[in-house]
């Protein structure tokens, strides 16, 4: 007979407690297959329970396919030989030691307006209530798609219309619905140096990925003659903060609209220029139908505000709706009416006003820093007026790799310009740091000025 300690736990009840106990006598071979179990009336008595607790772990039991039942016989234990065993347990990691030091690496903004979000989403519960629960177009709230066409059109000079905009959560999605109405089984040519993740979006999606080699301007459009598709970020390149002049997206644009081939324009940090307005979009110089504009929040915002969109030519969009009108909207309504009215009050303006003035004063902090800094005389600032890094070659006989092994020594984690090589690199791309200030505080500017003194003998 089944001897069974049966204390009820809080929230656990007493036929959850004897099922638990049954099935660890199975998994553990105490109880042999084809086993017959006492009868649900003999094992109540003999635990001194109701019946009714017994019934329901046998019932549970025989749900799961742990015993048998035979009629007027009584239940059996099942032969569980052929169930495959249980995947090894995966070893966790050893965690990390957090790194007591400035991290260069980047990672978006820290300082978000949650006084005026937080404002702006108390009246959206209040002023829509139940409409808050109902689904939203699969290309996002007309609302927002007309608040982001009016913000296109006063700062990037682009004439859209709201029904070719496709909200999004995150570039992610969007760049796997591209794979998906573009096809797989188009070439994809991706900037080289470049953003490492979209190429591994791309070959994810299992589309086939080529290097776009680049010069001073950009990609090099004779280099394309494999490409029908063009990813790029013309309006400031990670990492070389390349800004590519209008001569070179002409060249791009006749070479996307004379082979019907298609451009997609990343556009992600456009807003941080500093020295004069940001670069009217490739999208609003195309004439043939053949840009797809990419932008998000998630950059100016807060990393995870996983709010993007992308405009597609009418065409596109067409074609979009016939093959991939399926899909829902993945961003939550509550969230899409707070950034409509955040970008129609003005307060997205104000916002990026007040952090370009922060970021050009910290990047002019951080470069006299540098300059002042123990190992000046080693070092080449490069940079754009554009974005949130810029470059700092070295002059050094280090390997990049032991080069920012040292510096992450000294406390200073970077990342070196070649490990965005996806071919072979430039010597003249060697020896090249990327230096991201979008986290840097003033705090950290005071520490980051002692860990470079300990890099003056090096």
């Amino acid at each position: 007979m089944l001897t069974y300690s049966l204390e009820k736990a809080p929230g656990m009840p007493l036929y959850e407690s004897l099922y638990r106990h049954i099935r660890q006598d199975i998994l553990s071979g105490t109880l042999k297959a084809g086993q017959k179990l006492p009868s649900k009336r003999a094992l109540a008595a003999h635990l001194e329970v109701s019946k009714i607790t017994v019934e329901g772990a046998y019932e549970q039991l025989l749900s799961e396919g742990f015993i048998c039942a035979r009629e007027k016989v009584g239940y059996f234990v099942e032969d569980l030989r052929t169930m495959p065993p249980a995947p090894p347990v995966a070893q966790r990691p050893e965690p990390q030691p957090d790194f007591d030091g400035v991290d260069l690496t980047g990672g978006g903004p820290e300082r978000f307006p949650f006084s005026v979000w937080s404002r702006l989403q108390r009246q959206v519960m209040l002023d829509l209530g139940q409409e808050l629960l109902r689904p939203l177009p699969n290309q996002g709230y007309l609302g927002l798609r007309q608040a982001i066409a009016d913000h296109l059109a006063a700062f990037r000079g682009m004439a859209v219309a709201p029904e070719n905009i496709l909200v999004g959560a995150g570039t992610d999605f969007l760049y796997n619905l591209l794979i998906q109405l573009l096809g797989r089984e188009l070439c994809y040519a991706v900037e080289d140096p470049g953003y490492g993740k979209i190429r591994l979006i791309y070959a994810a999606g299992g589309a086939r990925c080529v290097d776009a080699p680049m010069d001073a301007s950009g990609p090099v459009p004779s280099s394309l003659e494999q490409a029908q598709v063009l990813h790029l970020s013309p309006n400031h390149h990670f990492p070389t903060g390349l800004v590519t002049p209008v001569s070179r997206r002409l060249e791009l644009l006749r070479w996307a609209a004379e082979g019907q081939r298609w451009i997609i324009e990343d556009d992600y940090d456009s807003e941080f220029r500093f020295a004069a307005r940001p670069m009217p979009a490739m999208q609003a110089l195309d004439q043939s139908g053949r840009v797809i504009y990419m932008n998000t929040f998630s950059k100016t915002l807060a990393p995870s505000i996983r709010i993007s969109y992308m405009v597609l030519p009418e065409a596109l969009m067409a074609q979009f709706r016939q093959k991939l009108g399926f899909y829902s909207c993945t961003v939550p309504s509550f969230e899409q009416y707070t950034l409509e009215r955040f970008l129609r009050q003005g307060y997205f303006e104000k916002h990026i006003n007040r952090m370009r003035r922060l970021y050009k004063n910290r990047r002019n902090q951080l470069v006299e820093l540098l300059k002042s800094s123990p190992i000046a005389k080693n070092i080449t600032i490069l940079e754009q007026d554009a974005g949130l890094h810029f470059l700092l070659r070295v002059d050094t006989e280090l390997t990049d790799e032991a080069l920012t092994e040292r510096w992450a020594a000294a406390g200073i984690r970077i990342h070196a310009l070649s490990a965005y090589y996806h071919g072979d690199v430039p010597e003249a791309d060697r020896h090249c740091l990327i230096v991201n200030y979008d986290r840097l505080t003033d705090e950290n500017l005071d520490v980051l000025a002692q860990r470079l003194s300990m890099l003056q003998d090096n």
